[in-house]
């Protein structure tokens, strides 16, 4: 069994541009106005301009959750995690490569790669500390998870985990459909602190638990959508969930709030 703190959350989709305002509407707040895409402070006005939507999504809430949790962005080892990536980047390249290779945008290419959004963090941090980029299917939250938990427990004084995803469109969308914009982040630190939510979580055989809450509702079309019992459960002052972390397996995780 793995356990860490809860030390700070960040979150941003569209009508929830925090944490406060996420766990406000799983208590029965309203919606509020948003812009498509949040504009990460973290980069540069250039460098914010030229960023996917997918690092918009995933800087915003990590830089949201190293706040909340009082840390320095460059000093902590960071993973990013994402089901599909930036799915309409991916798109944009099959299609241009088969109709007009030449035309390629360096910028595109650029940001086609899984580990855009940690490069982008590093950067933008001025991190030197280790980044990983995970990908695991619907799976992906609970391994990201579970990488966090374990890079904490062998020596690291605490650790960001940023989940998103993304809109896909065109052939890809059909086959790995995804909607919205969607992204969390806890910086996880060591447990026993004090007046701070604590986690455990393990492995097992299992089943999922059904994504039923406020969260799980709104952004229930999105492919980091697994994510959201968890953070439903942070917010309503839950016990336990279980987190699907791939085929027949689960991740539980138990808070005490």
């Amino acid at each position: 069994m793995l356990a860490a703190t809860i030390e700070g959350i960040g979150f941003w989709t569209q009508g929830l541009p925090s944490w406060d305002a996420a766990a406000g509407f799983v208590r029965g707040g309203a919606l509020q106005d948003t812009g498509a895409r949040p504009a990460p402070q973290l980069l540069a006005a250039n460098e914010r301009r030229r960023a996917p939507d997918t690092v918009a999504v995933s800087l915003e809430a990590a830089l949201a959750a190293c706040t909340a949790a009082g840390r320095e962005p460059a000093s902590l080892p960071s993973i990013f995690t994402s089901t599909y990536g930036d799915l309409a980047i991916s798109d944009y390249m099959c299609t241009t490569l088969a109709s007009d290779p030449t035309a390629i945008s360096p910028t595109k290419f650029h940001n086609s790669v899984h580990n855009a959004a940690a490069g982008y963090w590093t950067i933008g941090a001025g991190a030197m500390t280790p980044a990983t980029a995970i990908s695991a299917s619907l799976g992906s939250f609970a391994q990201g998870l579970l990488e966090a938990l374990v890079q904490r427990a062998a020596g690291m004084d605490a650790v960001l985990l940023a989940g998103y995803d993304a809109r896909s469109v065109g052939p890809l969308g059909r086959v790995a459909p995804s909607q919205g914009l969607l992204g969390g982040a806890l910086v996880l630190g060591a447990p026993g602190q004090a007046g701070k939510p604590q986690l455990r979580a393990w492995l097992d055989d299992g089943t999922p638990s059904p994504g039923e809450g406020p969260l799980s509702r709104h952004v229930a079309a999105n492919a980091m959508a697994p994510m959201l019992p968890l953070f439903d459960l942070i917010a309503a002052g839950g016990e336990r969930v279980a987190l699907y972390a791939g085929p027949g397996r689960v991740l539980r995780v138990e808070l005490q709030q």
